[in-house]
């Protein structure tokens, strides 16, 4: 075989080789877009198909998190979240961007998602809405939105409360948020934010407790699932739970004594 035959035949090769490879690549590699139904797991999270996305740059109150309104009033900010992100969707199809995975909310992707014929992401709306706030540090693309929530006082800004960060850390002293809160009634505040009894969201029975010896395993706290024997031990818990993706999603760890009733 010539020289330039042999030169001809190793660069088809390398070609086919190339293309194959990328083939193989483009086949096992997550996509980078996915469109279809959504459900809302909470203020910020949403489940495509089997993938759960937060929204990038987002960070709405927890389930069961308590804010306090604009008359002094508890209310459950959390589940109004929710509520206004699935008002957003309406049921229509929603695309969402996967930006990468979402480091301290276990199996979970970021992505910047937007329904079907808006031009706004859902991302931007609800921040506009006041019904989350921006994560740090926060992104160009939804800046103006958080800004504007925070000084028109719309949704969870015209009352007072703490970072959702803060409330799923069990941070009690952390800042107050809000055009309503007051400093001669700092103590009186927490007290609702951070209630001695915890009230559980509909359908969300798992116990969640923060703890220091959960840190081993690097999480944050212990959930414990109903039929378990430590479920009734545990009174007063920090968080309530939805389902066992959202606790360990939220830094928890199963209690080694639980296991799924038979």
């Amino acid at each position: 075989m010539s020289s330039r035959n042999s030169l001809a035949t190793a660069h088809a090769f390398a070609l086919v080789s190339f293309l194959a490879l990328s083939g193989f690549l483009m086949t096992s590699s997550p996509a980078a877009a996915l469109t279809a139904a959504a459900t809302v797991r909470d203020g910020n999270s949403i489940q495509l198909g089997d993938v759960t996305y937060r929204l990038d740059g987002v960070d709405a109150p927890e389930l069961d998190q308590v804010c306090i309104d604009d008359h002094a009033d508890p209310w459950t900010c959390g589940i109004e979240a929710r509520d206004q992100l699935t008002k957003l969707i309406g049921g229509k199809p929603v695309r969402c961007d996967d930006v990468g995975p979402e480091k301290n909310f276990g199996k979970r992707h970021r992505a910047i998602c937007t329904v079907e014929g808006d031009k706004v992401s859902l991302n931007e709306q609800l921040l506009k809405l006041g019904f989350a706030i921006a994560r740090e540090p926060i992104k160009a693309n939804v800046k103006p939105a958080a800004a504007e929530a925070k000084n028109a006082s719309t949704g969870i800004w015209k009352g007072c409360f703490i970072a959702p960060q803060e409330f799923r850390t069990g941070k009690k002293d952390g800042q107050l948020l809000g055009s309503a809160c007051r400093s001669d009634r700092d103590k009186e505040i927490r007290a609702v934010l951070f209630p001695e009894d915890l009230t559980a969201p509909p359908s969300c029975a798992i116990k969640g407790k923060l703890a220091v010896r959960a840190r081993v395993t690097g999480n944050i706290g212990i959930y414990h699932l109903r039929g378990c024997p430590s479920y009734a031990a545990t009174t007063k818990p920090d968080r309530w739970f939805c389902s066992e993706d959202d606790a360990q999603a939220s830094g928890f760890r199963k209690a080694y004594n639980c296991r799924r009733p038979k």
